[in-house]
Parts: structure tokens; C-alpha cells; sequence
């Protein structure tokens, strides 16, 4: 059975889901991490291609990510979990999401095979877009000059794209990653289109079957990318109610052996009802400062206060902006990060 996350885009998870009647298609292939600005063009001139084709066009990524696979000590954290990476690709409009489970076996598979069996013998491949950077097949051997070579050997065409730069940033991934490892959440924005968040749920134990009475909020442990430490203006979702907060993210050094932790100060706070399953989502719109250690609790606590009103007047500024235009976070610059 395929699942359809939204609208009537169909899932499907495995070969034998395919349908035998599913192409001719236009497809783009790729890890789509984090489904960036760049990840957009590609599935979205896919999208676009097949509609002016009368085909169908279809998204084909794989889980897990080869790296976490092949090179699980190297592998990167994740900007986006596989729930979140379909619902993002659904948005750009491709009419169906293929993706391959990968493990050691399927990572045996040469280029040739991949093509012949899966992408024409399956999905009925009429055209394919990629980057200029894009690698498959058994040791990552094939890049686009032997695609295009295989375009040629079994009717397909294949269009590269050159990587989207934008403020002068090229945009990849590892680029994105980097920005968000370094606490840079408004260039990270410039990226994806998007402010970057993640999806949890409270730390165990706190809250559980009961309300959440203090303004405080643990993520539980979360193994995707989290920003750089540092103090965060953020927004925090609890099930389908949004507060503004401000988030630490780190080890916070002024307890000692308190350990790592993301924990968020809602400004806005009304009790709540939350559990060890309540889902949280957690966006990152400014970089406020980093952690440090403080001498007593008392200067932390100084320090928090200047942190919410900083927050505060962030979001002041957030919301004139926004009833005077169509401004987005990232346009808000009354506030400086540092």
C-alpha cells in the first residue's frame, strides 16, 4: 500500500509499489537533504517539464542517507528527517515520491542497472533532472556525462542545473549545515526558503499527563542537526498552538555536569497540556549570542532578562513588519545578531 502524506501525492517505498503502467515520467534523484532553494528548481522544473510533457514526474530519494550507510562515523547530521523531507518535496509540485531503501546490497548496484532496471524498466523514464555534482551508482562512479551517455543509449533526455546561488552564497546542503553548525540560522534561511526548524518532543519525565504550569520546555534528545551553541530567538508549536520563546542550545556551563540540552523560555506563556508524545516544533529565527559561563545565577539571570527583551522587541519588530508589508523574519533588521 503507498501512504499519501498530502493531497493525492502517492508514496511509494519499494520497486514492487510501483505501478506497471506509472510512466513516461520526468524525474529528479537525489538525497533532497533539507530540500533547499536548490532541491526546489531541480524537482520543480521536473514538475514542470512533465506537465508541459503530459507525463508524470516523480521525486526519487533513498533511506536512510547512503553516508549513514556506507560511512556511518563520517555521515552528517540531518537537516531534515524522511516525514519531513517527503512533505517538503510533495510541496514542489512532482505528482509522485519514490523512495528507495538503501542498504549495503542496493549500494552493489552499478549505474548501468540502475538505469536500465529501476529508472526506465520501472519508472518509465522519458527525461531527468540534476545537479551538476550528482553521483550514483556502485562507488558513487557515474555523474552526469555518463547519465547523459545513458540517456542517449535508452531515449531519455537529462538537464543539469548549476548550483543557485543567492547574497552570494551557493547553496548545497553542506553548505546549509555549515551555516546552522556555526549558529548562522538567518543565512540557513536564505537557503532553504524556509526558517529552519526541528521536529521533537518534551524531554521524558517533564509534564507528562499533566499542564505545563512554568514557561520552560526540554527537547527530548534529538540526533538531526541542532544550531551551534548559543541563545536563540525562536518559535516554539505545541501541538497546534505557537508561542514566541527564546532557546538555549547547549551545555550550559554555569551548572556544572548539567550537560547538553535545548531548553525554550516561552515569552507568551499560557498553561499548556503536554506529554512525553507531544509534538514540538522548533524554529530558529535569530542568533541572539553564544553560551558562556556566568559567575552566579544571578548574572545568568541578569542575562536572560536582556535576552527576552531583546526577543521581545524582535518580535515587535517582526510583527510591524509584517502588517506593513510581506516581509519575511529574515527582513527584520532591528535586531543584530552576535
Amino acid at each position: 500500500m503507498t501512504e499519501r502524506i498530502i493531497a493525492t501525492v502517492p508514496i511509494y517505498r519499494s520497486i514492487s509499489e510501483i505501478p506497471a503502467d506509472f510512466g513516461p515520467s520526468i524525474a529528479a534523484i537525489g538525497n533532497f537533504d533539507g530540500v533547499h532553494r536548490g532541491h526546489q528548481e531541480i524537482l520543480g522544473a521536473a514538475a514542470a517539464e512533465a506537465r508541459e510533457r503530459r507525463m508524470r514526474s516523480v521525486a526519487v530519494t533513498f533511506d536512510p542517507h547512503p553516508a549513514q550507510v556506507l560511512y556511518p562515523k563520517e555521515a552528517p547530521k540531518l537537516l531534515t528527517f524522511l516525514p519531513q523531507r517527503i512533505e517538503l518535496m510533495a510541496r514542489t509540485g512532482v505528482d509522485a515520491i519514490f523512495v528507495l531503501p538503501f542498504n549495503t546490497e542496493f549500494s552493489r548496484v552499478t549505474s548501468h542497472d540502475f538505469v536500465r532496471d529501476i529508472l526506465v524498466g520501472r519508472l518509465g523514464i522519458r527525461g531527468i533532472h540534476e545537479g551538476a555534482n550528482f553521483r550514483f551508482g556502485h562507488g558513487a562512479k557515474a555523474g552526469v556525462a555518463e547519465l547523459r551517455a545513458f540517456g542517449e543509449q535508452f531515449g531519455f533526455n537529462v538537464h543539469v542545473h548549476k548550483a543557485v546561488r543567492l547574497h552570494n552564497l551557493e547553496i548545497s546542503s553542506s553548505a546549509v549545515r555549515a551555516a546552522i553548525a556555526a549558529g548562522d540560522v538567518r543565512s540557513a534561511r536564505w537557503m532553504l526558503g524556509r526558517v529552519f526548524g526541528v521536529h521533537s518532543n518534551p524531554a521524558k519525565g517533564r509534564g507528562v499527563g499533566t499542564k505545563l504550569l512554568v514557561p520552560t520546555v526540554n527537547l527530548a534528545p534529538y540526533d538531526g542537526l541542532l544550531p551551534g551553541f548559543g541563545v536563540y530567538v525562536t518559535r516554539l508549536t505545541i501541538g497546534d498552538r505557537c508561542f514566541r520563546s527564546v532557546t538555549n542550545a547547549g551545555n550550559r556551563p554555569t551548572f556544572e555536569g548539567v550537560g547538553f540540552g535545548v531548553e525554550t523560555h516561552i515569552l507568551d506563556f499560557e498553561p499548556v497540556d503536554l506529554s512525553d508524545e507531544t509534538p514540538l516544533y522548533l524554529e530558529f529565527l535569530l542568533r541572539l549570542r553564544g553560551e558562556m559561563k556566568w559567575p552566579s545565577t544571578e548574572a545568568l539571570r541578569a542575562q536572560i532578562l536582556k535576552d527576552v527583551q531583546r526577543a521581545t522587541r524582535y518580535f515587535s519588530l517582526l510583527r510591524f513588519a509584517q502588517g506593513n508589508s510581506s516581509q519575511q523574519p529574515q527582513s527584520v533588521t532591528g535586531i543584530q545578531s552576535s
